[in-house]
């Protein structure tokens, strides 16, 4: 079994961590925020007081961060104490440059490194079925896929490292483009009379469905669990979706790439988040197209 220091036990890293305990593995942490600490204290993890306490002596470093920023600041905090050919797993979703500058930094110190952002949301840390999408050396992907095989469903390598950011903010733009259709089609059945259950069972078997309707259906019933059933706490907050899209949209305007629908959702979220609802499921925008 392997000794793996994770740093970000949040929502989304806190059953990472929890997944990679249950399956033998020896899990060290650290995260800034107190609760987070306590709940992966009680799921068998060992929370340090600092990063690189968690880092020194581990064969696998795993963050789960906020933002590309926050990924380089603890990068350069841990570097120094981790032990010489450790493998850097980062599983936050960030801009294709900052995944590539800190590959060249893990690399510089011997070290090797995969960006692997996740599709899946909470309820998939928790499951354990997220998908990974990865990109790095092949042989590398190699070694991780048993960690990934423990905490996903599926773990797909897409090239080299910046791919699998790459492929997670094309991924998520879809996503937001697709939640904004879900919801402007249901808010329309209703306004002509359908019921929600009857839009769903023909529409989740027809040519109109996807993830965001038949796992997110922003409406309660029809899918028990999802967010909409419970006041729309978040599985995958509309904060970060408009994170997401954000980081789509300079990808756009870097490759000179046209995404009227792209921008659209972005612009949609971004509402959204100034409105007060971030810490909302992005299955929430039913209620703006409500509202609007």
């Amino acid at each position: 079994m392997t000794t793996i220091a994770f740093i970000g036990l949040g929502n989304m890293g806190g059953p990472m961590a929890a997944n990679l305990v249950k399956a033998g593995h020896t899990v060290r942490g650290f995260d800034v925020v107190p609760q987070a600490q306590e709940k992966a204290r009680a799921n068998g993890i060992e929370v340090l007081e600092s990063a690189a306490q968690a880092v020194a002596g581990a064969q696998v470093v795993i963050t789960m961060l906020p933002n590309g920023k926050l990924v380089d600041a603890v990068l350069t905090e841990v570097l120094p104490s981790a032990s010489k050919g450790t493998l850097f797993i980062d599983s936050s979703t960030i801009a294709v440059a900052d995944a590539r500058a800190a590959a060249e930094k893990v690399q510089a110190e011997g070290h090797r490194f995969l960006d692997a952002p996740v599709s899946g949301g909470i309820t998939g840390a928790d499951a354990g079925t997220l998908a990974f999408m990865v990109g790095g050396d092949e042989e590398v992907f190699g070694e991780a896929r048993p960690l990934f095989d423990v905490m996903g469903r599926v773990a797909t390598r897409c090239g080299d490292v910046g791919a699998g950011q790459a492929v997670k903010i094309c991924n998520n733009m879809i996503l937001g483009v697709h939640q904004i259709a879900i919801a402007e089609a249901m808010v329309l059945g209703e306004r002509l009379g359908l019921d929600p259950q009857a839009f769903f069972d023909v529409v989740s078997n027809s040519t109109g469905a996807s993830w965001a309707l038949t796992t997110n259906c922003p409406v309660p019933g029809p899918v028990p669990t999802s967010p909409a059933n419970n006041d729309f706490k978040p599985g995958f907050a509309s904060a970060l979706m408009n994170k997401d899209l954000n980081l789509a949209k300079a990808a756009l305007e870097e490759t000179g790439t046209s995404a009227v629908l792209g921008q659209a959702a972005c612009a949609f979220y971004q509402e959204t988040v100034d409105a007060g609802f971030g810490d909302k499921d992005c299955s929430y925008v039913i209620e703006q197209v409500r509202d609007r």
